[in-house]
């Protein structure tokens, strides 16, 4: 109750603050009419309420009117962030020439100061709406193909070439559906992979809700099948719901353990654990990577699926060659990439951790949130194992 009621805290707190920044530097700041500032002070209002009562709503109302809500409030949070970014880049440049003033004895007289306000104000509202416009766009793209080749030390020569397919990050929910779904579903068995990892987040809703857009996941065919881990998403939708309707639709959940695969007389370790944060959401579940390697043959080569990038430290003390995590989504949006970067260790794409142990993180196949990619597409990882010697 402590920890929701600070949650609440917090979230109210970002949400009256940003909007009351953004009516100051739009509104008040350019606008001397009382008038003016009346119907701006309005208008966003009616717009922070929209995007807190918004995303609730989205997920207890009915299609189309969920679908409608949830583009509303997520995409008007999306469009706050960049506002929000680009309006404080120009009061820091504000600040540096106050500074810079005052030490020279040149203080910027009030008609200027408003007019920059207002240059600046005109500044973001086209950038921040252009860049929102482009993001919207790109979040709606079929997700890219991205090859990369992972080169293994000792890597037995049965497993040259070995095929995985990483989707991740997927956000089925409110404005990712059916037809999203059934697209990657195609894209990956086209690519006729040896193994599909499923890197968790893949809901945000029940399964009544989304069960039946998430069935098409059974469709997936590999050599040796479809492996899932938990995200800290299934754990906000009723993970052990989703864990049975998975196992029910073919998918192999990888809860701290291992599964060896033969695949033309070698074998390869596949581990998979649940969240990192799993423990704190429901009881009997945890991340737990000493569990799922006591039986790890450090000769042996091994891929571990974990959601968040947090477990490479541990990971490359197992000796693990390959870690395929998600989580980031690369930021989404630019340049969110840079906070993303000061609570995970790597953000997106191929990394050499040690000298046996790499780290792919996935950009995400959907979007979290608001419907916005920036500068981060969405992706489907076609991953394969090469020798290093």
């Amino acid at each position: 109750m402590i920890r929701f009621v600070f949650l609440l805290t917090m979230v109210s707190a970002i949400v009256i603050g940003g909007h009351t920044y953004l009516y100051r530097r739009l509104v008040r700041d350019i606008h001397p009419s009382p008038r003016m500032q009346r119907w701006g002070r309005r208008i966003i209002a009616g717009l922070a309420i929209l995007m807190v009562a918004g995303l609730p709503a989205s997920r207890v109302l009915s299609p189309p009117w969920s679908t409608v809500v949830a583009y509303l409030a997520f995409g008007w949070m999306g469009f706050v962030a960049l506002f929000l970014v680009s309006l404080l880049g120009f009061d820091l440049l504000k600040l540096t020439r106050n500074l810079v003033g005052r030490a020279l004895d040149r203080p910027m007289d009030p008609l200027r100061r408003r007019a920059l306000a207002r240059g600046a104000a005109a500044v973001t509202t086209l950038g921040a709406s252009s860049a929102g416009a482009a993001a919207v766009v790109g979040a709606q793209q079929t997700p890219t193909v991205n090859p990369i080749e992972v080169p293994v030390a000792n890597l037995p020569t049965a497993l040259e070439g070995f095929h995985i397919v990483q989707i991740s990050d997927l956000h089925v929910g409110p404005t990712i559906g059916h037809q999203r779904v059934a697209e990657v579903v195609s894209i990956v068995n086209e690519l006729k992979p040896d193994l599909v990892a499923l890197t968790g987040d893949f809901v945000d809703g029940s399964v009544p809700q989304l069960g039946a857009a998430m069935s098409l996941l059974g469709g997936l065919e590999s050599r040796h099948g479809s492996f899932f881990v938990t995200g800290n998403h299934e754990y906000y939708s009723g993970a052990n719901a989703w864990i049975e309707a998975l196992e029910g639709w073919g998918i192999r959940v990888l809860r701290n353990t291992m599964d060896i695969i033969t695949h033309d007389g070698a074998e390869l370790e596949l581990l998979g654990v649940d969240d990192w944060r799993a423990a704190r959401r429901v009881e009997g579940h945890g991340y737990d990577l000493d569990k799922a390697a006591a039986k790890r043959k450090t000769e042996r080569t091994a891929v571990l699926l974990s959601h968040q990038p947090k477990a490479i430290d541990h990971a490359a003390k197992h000796e693990i060659d390959l870690v395929l995590s998600g989580h980031t989504h690369g930021g989404q949006i630019w340049p969110f990439n840079y906070v993303v970067a000061l609570v995970q260790p790597y953000v997106k794409g191929l990394h050499r951790h040690t000298e046996r142990t790499w780290i792919y993180v996935h950009s995400g196949t959907g979007y979290w949130g608001p419907p916005l990619r920036l500068g981060v597409p969405s992706e489907i990882a076609s991953i394969r194992l090469t020798s290093a010697d």
